[in-house]
């Protein structure tokens, strides 16, 4: 059973995540954290050592979501090149998934933390590596289970699947044209049909 105390916590988290993902870190005021959660400036650094460590469990909150919804996606029963369309069958809607979340958290919060929060841009990184360490896998054992034929090792056709995704998601966030994501993603399905698929 949770203590008062962790509700207080899990509650200010799932309340500030967003705004810090759509102001930025610098961009975030105390003003808007304690006008968001209700709670005085004291009650926050209550639970929060400073605003830097607030900012950190923030995206920590939103990276557990995105990684547990990749995840998702990517452990469905079926062959390898079934999981990757399902994958990108998660990004073709990902804007209106990070909507609640202020927008996509590593576009978000990997150009913004570059060059004022070492830590938040660590951890932005990380989630890169790890999704193209999920993506990855699942290509291994498609190799391995003679369903896929890569031209590169799978963690370079990872990364530069990853890559595109994530240009569209900057391309659609700054034009706020959707087409950009869409189309890309239909074009990453041809091109994994024609490329690797046995």
């Amino acid at each position: 059973m949770t203590t008062k105390a962790e509700r207080t916590t899990a509650y200010i988290i799932e309340t500030v995540a967003p705004i810090f993902n759509k102001l930025g870190y610098i961009g975030t005021s105390m003003s808007d954290l304690t006008e968001a959660t209700g709670l005085t400036k004291g009650a926050l650094y209550g639970n929060f050592e400073n605003k830097e460590a607030l900012a950190l469990a923030a995206f920590e909150y939103n990276r557990g979501k995105l990684l547990s919804s990749v995840e998702q996606y990517l452990n469905i029963e079926g062959t390898s090149l079934e999981k990757i369309f399902n994958l990108l069958k998660f990004y073709r809607n990902y804007d209106v998934y990070t909507m609640d979340m202020g927008g996509c958290p590593i576009l978000n919060v990997g150009v913004d933390a570059q060059h004022n929060n070492t830590l938040l841009a660590a951890a932005a990184k990380e989630t890169i590596k790890e999704i193209e360490g999920k993506i990855a896998l699942v290509l291994e054992n498609g190799i391995n289970g003679n369903q896929l034929n890569l031209p590169v090792t799978p963690l370079q056709f990872a990364k530069q699947l990853f890559t595109m995704l994530q240009g569209a998601i900057a391309m659609s966030t700054i034009t706020n044209d959707r087409k950009y994501l869409v189309n890309t993603v239909a074009y990453l399905e041809v091109l994994i049909q024609r490329e690797i698929k046995k």
